[in-house]
């Protein structure tokens, strides 16, 4: 029953003709709250004094005007397709096969693009395919939106559009042609044959012209080694599943040596099968990728590597010994003989009889891992040539000079010199991404655009040919390197036409349609015949290597490379694998040097980690203020120092940081004669795992040797916890404080890790960044241990000498002093360590506690096993995260989208250009983490639903997994009996994080074998 009862708020209200009423009713808040006078003035916030009422009034009432405003959608104006795209259906990805080859990565890869927006990265896993995409190949997509990018040419510092440029190039090469005049085509390493036939066609018009390759980084000694020897100039392919023993001298082929992509083969063999798997011994000076995954890892200078190579020779081959009298060099020698042509040998030493010797021992052995007929195309640069450029053009012999994709100014050592040349070249062009330290000294700075936007090709390995498409029309005013030379040659052909061409006798009898569709084509080729050389004469100089003072080795990290994406945010963030430290580069030093110098790291009160600042001076060269990490594992008597840093030019202020090591670079030598003292001040590091050791905690990290795994019950080397019940232990697995759902119907996912195969190479976790819109949150939020990843790679080392070590250790321990004693020595790494990886996401636990815990049912576990996160209903209580016994809950302490505190690329149109569609992205104040990419397995089932059918093992994929090179991760339905991950499921090397906590989690791992020392 409806009442007509009327209420009054007021007196004036029973005066119907008040217009104080009617004010009212149209407008609860006549006057606005000053709230900008108040608290937009910081100084005046500061020094006021506020009553508690006042600051209600101001916070309160703003507060919930902004919160009103927030609920109204904003409007959008939206144009649809007039002929919408026939590829093109909305809320449907679209992949596209393409090749990654940016001078430094090379790989084939697929575009996963929404809308027509290439938003991620994913492997082509075509058999065939040369992939294997690292951390920097999956952020490359985030580098297409980049705002700083050169958006137009510009001749002398001002817009110009592309026919002046052409004009003046063309005019420029006439008159040199006239005159006699050097012209100077300086580039990277781009492995295009049909970039290479348009340079030879430019030659055959202009005489005068020159071709020479830099490579940042350069590999010349052993790319001239493998030409000396096979006549081309490359690298020797290599197949780790094919090698017993491994041995490395200074090669991080788990990294960027060679160009890298080792991963899966070298994991193949390192899994244990019918009771083997490959022995990897690693000798080196810096702890790199692959000396962590190593069996046996020996910390020598380089001097001393290059005698261990003298050794191993020996052993193999014959001859005198080095004089090095190392007996684990001595043992690793003999078990590469035995070994016989299941070993083989790698070496990253910077030195030309180094990489001789290799080449004679892997030849002597017969060596099944070592193909020289399958030769790497990836570097091709010659450092002779480019010292000579550089004396050419401080000299004036220089009339033209135009360089693709290089930045010498930034890269060269003796960039002042390149500089000082440069100005009195005539004619200077720099076809470029940015306007970067080379581009803005040049005449002309010729914007280049992305890969993501550009035909090409590519031979990444002989008989292997890619092609490179285009996935999004150009974002700028840009043109290609290519369509530049054809208009030079009067060619009015595109390079798309030509480029068709041109491949027709490269295709290996596919068309080229299905080439374009697949990312290459195959075909056979002759092997390469060796000829003879000396190589007893490279091994009596490798003997003589002497250590004389300080080495400094300088590497490339593997989230920042050759620096080349500096300005990439996602990289910027990208914890390195072994010192777990982002947004920095640092000098590594031995703790004994460390002493002895003076450095020291050290935590301070907010979880950060601190520490001293060197000063490194090679030769003429001084970098001040350089960061210190003390690096466990780092060879006494050696220092690290990564490329990639220092950039100043086209970069973010935030992305401003580290110190340029190219710097010291002397001569393109990776290993240099150093001083190193202490510097004032202390660094500020953003360090993501500030705990190092596992402090004989078996029970995180399962371990075994290959001898116990073979030969006693997976009762000793996989134990299952045993809890309490009714005062008797109880296998965990037995006891359960809840009842358990049947969980046998329908789908129920499971991911699998495999710590033999993992690598910690971090390609899954930007991966993760790009297809769940993780934002970036800079260095001082994780600093303040903020970071916002989804997944973490935990990298631990041993206390002891081993982890068994630690073990038995921490079970001899009695007393509570002594327990103390001991743990307190525990957190102490080992000054050679071993090491292990492990990632840890969300478990999505089927008893899950952070479920119980939640006052707002946010979390909520899901019938296909995922652990849900409803983010309209979370209220930030972080409950979630204290109940959590794995810690991968993050908490969303900022709005971090459109936030110019955040200048990262959710903070312009641009950037967000990357964000996919299919999640959404938080704002602040609620708890996020994995969501096992439920939009991705959600997407599988639409599919095979659409096309009538059952989803496929394979066509079930995380982030992380599908970006796994390794195999390392697996993700699939146990439900199906016959699927991968149920059959991992059931081995006997499987097992739970904290298992005896009794969460029960649908993520579990594979205890870790390694091979006895």
């Amino acid at each position: 029953m409806a009442s007509n009862k009327k209420y009054w708020k007021s007196v004036e209200e029973l005066n119907e003709n008040s217009s104080i009423v009617e004010t009212l009713r149209n407008n609860e808040f006549v006057e606005q709250i000053p709230v900008d006078e108040f608290l937009g003035n910081k100084e005046n916030l500061s020094t006021a004094g506020t009553t508690r009422r006042d600051f209600l009034k101001y916070v309160g009432f703003s507060t919930a005007a902004a919160s009103l405003a927030a609920c109204e959608g904003p409007v959008v104006k939206s144009i649809p397709y007039v002929v919408q795209p026939e590829e093109i259906i909305p809320g449907v990805a679209d992949y596209y096969a393409t090749t990654v080859a940016d001078g430094f990565d090379f790989a084939n890869i697929l575009i996963k693009t929404r809308e027509g927006r290439p938003i991620k990265v994913e492997n082509n896993k075509l058999k065939g395919a040369v992939s294997g995409a690292n951390a920097r190949v999956h952020a490359s997509v985030l580098s297409l939106y980049d705002s700083l990018r050169l958006k137009q040419p510009k001749i002398a510092g001002k817009d110009a559009t592309w026919a002046e440029v052409t004009a003046k190039i063309k005019s420029s090469l006439d008159e040199a042609n006239e005159k006699g005049g050097n012209v100077v085509v300086l580039t990277s390493t781009s492995a295009s044959p049909s970039t290479d036939a348009l340079l030879a066609e430019l030659k055959a018009k202009y005489p005068t012209v020159k071709q020479v390759v830099y490579d940042a980084v350069s590999e010349s000694n052993a790319l001239d080694a493998f030409e000396t020897v096979y006549g081309v100039r490359g690298f020797a392919g290599y197949d780790f599943s094919k090698a017993d023993v491994i041995v490395s001298v200074g090669a991080d082929f788990l990294g960027d040596w060679q160009g890298g992509g080792y991963d899966a083969g070298y994991a193949m063999g390192r899994v244990p099968k019918n009771g083997k798997m490959s022995k990897h011994i690693q000798m080196e000076a810096n702890m790199s990728l692959a000396g962590a995954n190593a069996d046996k890892r020996i910390p020598l200078t380089v001097a001393q590597q290059k005698q261990a190579l003298v050794d191993l020779y020996s052993a193999v081959v014959g001859g005198a010994a080095s004089g090095l009298k190392n007996a684990e060099v001595t043992k690793a020698a003999q078990q590469l003989k035995a070994a016989g042509s299941k070993g083989v040998v790698v070496t990253g030493l910077d030195d030309l009889d180094a990489q001789l010797l290799v080449l004679a021992i892997n030849a002597a052995i017969s060596s099944e891992a070592f193909n020289p007929s399958v030769t790497k195309l990836t570097r091709k640069g010659n450092v002779k040539e480019v010292a000579q450029l550089v004396a050419d053009m401080k000299s004036g012999a220089v009339h033209t000079l135009i360089m693709n994709g290089v930045n010498p100014v930034y890269t060269l050592a003796n960039a002042k010199d390149f500089t000082e040349g440069l100005k009195k070249v005539k004619l200077s062009v720099a076809f470029s991404l940015k306007e970067d330290e080379t581009a803005t000294l040049t005449t002309i700075a010729a914007a280049a655009p992305h890969y993501l936007e550009s035909w090409g090709d590519v031979s990444i390995e002989r008989g292997h040919y890619s092609i490179m498409q285009p996935t999004i029309r150009p974002l700028f005013d840009t043109k290609q390197f290519q369509e530049v030379l054809l208009s030079l040659l009067g060619n009015s052909t595109a390079y798309y036409d030509y480029l068709k061409g041109f491949a027709a006798a490269q295709l290996g009898g596919k068309s080229w349609n299905q080439v374009v569709h697949d990312g290459f084509a195959q075909t056979e080729v002759a092997p390469l015949e060796a000829a003879s050389f000396d190589a007893l004469a490279s091994a009596s100089k490798l003997a003589a290597a002497k250590v004389s003072g300080m080495e400094l080795v300088l590497y490339t990290k593997t989230g920042m490379g050759d620096g080349q994406q500096a300005n990439n945010p996602w990289l910027q963030e990208f914890p390195d694998p072994i010192t777990r430290v982002s947004w920095d580069n640092y000098v590594t030093v031995s703790k004994k040097d460390a002493e002895k110098l003076g450095f020291e790291n050290w935590n301070v009160a907010n979880g950060g980690l601190n520490g001293s600042y060197a000063t490194l001076k090679v030769g003429n060269a001084t970098l001040t203020k350089v960061p210190v990490v003390i690096q466990p594992g780092q060879a006494v008597g050696t220092v690290g120092l990564a490329f990639g840093y220092g950039k100043t030019a086209a970069l973010k202020e935030e992305m401003q940081v580290g110190v340029n090591a190219y710097a010291l670079y002397n001569n393109f030598n990776t290993v240099q004669n150093v001083t190193v003292t202490k510097d004032e001040g202390e660094h500020e590091f953003a360090c993501v795992q500030l705990h190092k050791t596992l402090m004989g905690r078996g029970d995180i990290i399962k371990e075994t040797t290959l001898e116990v795994f073979n030969t006693k019950d997976t009762e000793v080397w996989n134990p299952i916890p045993l809890v309490s019940l009714d005062h008797k232990e109880t296998p965990s697995t037995e006891v359960d404080l809840w009842e358990s759902f049947d969980r046998s119907v329908a789908h129920h996912f499971n991911l699998s890790i495999d710590l033999n195969a993992c690598t910690g190479c971090g390609a899954c976790v930007i991966a993760c960044h790009a297809e769940n819109n993780v934002p970036v949150v800079g260095k001082s939020e994780v600093r303040r241990s903020r970071d916002m990843h989804w997944l973490r790679i935990d990298r631990y080392y041993s206390s002891q000498d081993t982890f068994e070590g630690d073990v038995e250790l921490k079970e001899e321990t009695s007393g509570m002093m002594n327990s103390i004693e001991t743990f307190r020595g525990m957190e102490d790494p080992a000054e050679n360590p071993q090491v292990a990886f492990q990632p840890v996401m969300c478990q999505h636990c089927n008893h899950a506690p952070c479920e119980t815990v939640c006052p707002v049912a946010a979390t909520s576990h899901g019938r296909e096993g995922q652990n849900h996160m409803a983010y309209n209903r979370c209220v930030g209580t972080r409950y979630c995260a204290n109940n959590c016994p794995y810690k991968v809950r993050r908490f969303n302490w900022f709005l971090y989208n459109k936030n110019s505190e955040f200048d990262y690329h959710m903070n312009d149109d641009l950037g967000r250009m990357v964000l996919n569609p299919d999640v959404n992205v938080r704002s602040r104040g609620v708890m996020e983490k994995c969501s096992m990419c439920i939009q991705m397995t959600q997407a599988s089932k639409l599919k095979a639903k659409r096309e009538g059918r059952p989803v496929k093992d394979e066509e079930f994929q995380t982030a992380c997994s599908a970006a796994c090179s390794s195999g390392a991760m697996v993700f699939g339905d146990v439900n199906d009996k016959e699927s991968k991950v149920a059959k991992l499921a059931e081995d006997a090397r499987m097992y739970h994080l904290l298992e005896h906590v009794g969460t029960k989690p649908n993520v579990f791992y594979h205890v870790k074998v390694r091979n006895e020392k």
